[in-house]
């Protein structure tokens, strides 16, 4: 059997998550909900990735405040009516698929909130246009054009720390059985750890044990109320000179490990235009192998990863635990069946599609063998 198609388990307080194999789907913006609530854009889109045969759906970015949001159109989880949306929606797709587990992203954007969707421009909303003024740990603004936002403030701190506690509270009472918090790609927890976007002067600035206080704070109170597991999507390096590095993301993933993390996310940049990214095929994964190496946690590599031999070669090289696929799903909404085919593993399939395989993909679905009339 192929490593990619292996089972594997995510540890956790209340016990382990199985997966049934170690392809993840990664997180994915769709900024298609209305007032931060689920829409049929959402139902329709998980039941396809739910009937995709990976090991487990992570719901993308989805603000625990409505300022958290990236843009106007992002996914909340802030009010019952977020998390009503959000649960409605979730168990109806689930009912259109195979049991697969299913992981959240928590998030906040920082100051690169207030943001147009992607196909509108993606720059910075005035109030006027339905934006508002993003929060950040210094006033500094992304780009150097942009309107800085505002410094958070002691109070703001522990309101948006305890926004983050309330959305978990929120994810486990609607069923989702993992939490990745977003400490990437130039979000607010990730704008924290970078020297290039923290300046502040007190306690959670300057040092790198500054600089890691606030994400660290907001685990430790995700920790304490969900049970399930609980992981960190990390950018290993800005990719900038004097930037955050993957030394200081292997000291981070230590210290998250000894307060009850169970996995690393591993992927880079978003912090700073100024990044020079080598691109390639797998170009994060030395990353995911760095952060694997220093803590010991499962660990997900992502990143132009798109070929099932080259997923398949990562695991077997001890490089990462599981592999994370986005857009390329969005692409081939079947990769995993894809990659059964190509490794001579197995999925699980909705019935209506048992019927539907070519000649050199019979098996992948297990023993199952249907007739027609």
């Amino acid at each position: 059997m192929s490593l990619l198609f292996s089972p594997f388990d995510l540890p956790a307080p209340r016990g382990p998550l199985a997966l049934a194999n170690r392809i993840v789907i990664a997180p994915m913006c769709q900024y298609s909900a209305v007032d931060g609530a689920a829409t049929d854009w959402h139902l329709a889109h998980w039941a396809s990735l739910l009937n995709s045969g990976a090991g487990l759906l992570t719901i993308e970015a989805t603000g625990v405040t409505p300022d958290g949001r990236i843009t106007p159109h992002c996914l909340g989880l802030w009010n019952e009516h977020t998390e009503q949306a959000l649960g409605d929606t979730l168990q109806r797709a689930r009912r259109l698929a195979p049991p697969m587990p299913v992981c959240i992203q928590l998030a906040h954007a920082g100051r690169k909130g207030s943001s147009a969707a992607p196909w509108h421009g993606g720059g910075l909303l005035s109030p006027a246009q339905g934006g508002w003024l993003p929060l950040a740990p210094s006033a500094l603004p992304q780009l150097p054009d942009e309107p800085p936002p505002a410094a958070m403030s002691a109070a703001q701190l522990v309101q948006v720390r305890e926004a983050f506690v309330t959305a978990a509270k929120r994810a486990q009472r609607i069923g989702i059985d993992a939490i990745e918090l977003h400490a990437a790609h130039g979000y607010l927890l990730h704008q924290f750890l970078s020297p290039l976007s923290n300046q502040r002067t007190d306690n959670y600035g300057g040092s790198l044990e500054n600089r890691m206080r606030f994400p660290l704070e907001v685990f430790t109170a995700v920790r304490a109320v969900f049970d399930g597991p609980l992981g960190v999507r990390v950018s290993a390096t800005d990719w900038v000179e004097d930037g955050w590095d993957g030394q200081q993301t292997a000291e981070f993933s230590r210290q998250l490990k000894a307060l009850g993390c169970n996995f690393m996310h591993v992927s880079t940049a978003g912090v700073s235009p100024q990044q020079k990214i080598t691109l390639g095929p797998g170009y994060q994964v030395p990353y995911a192998r760095e952060v694997r190496q220093a803590c010991g946690l499962p660990t997900t590599a992502v990143g132009l990863i798109t070929d099932p031999k080259q997923a398949e070669e990562i695991l077997q090289a001890g490089d990462a635990d599981l592999i994370a696929i986005a857009r390329a799903l969005l692409y081939k909404p079947r990769w995993p069946w894809e990659a059964a085919v190509a490794l001579g593993g197995q999925v699980q399939a909705s019935e209506p599609y048992w019927r539907c395989l070519p000649r050199e993909a019979q098996g992948i679905f297990g023993n199952v063998r249907i007739g027609m009339r």
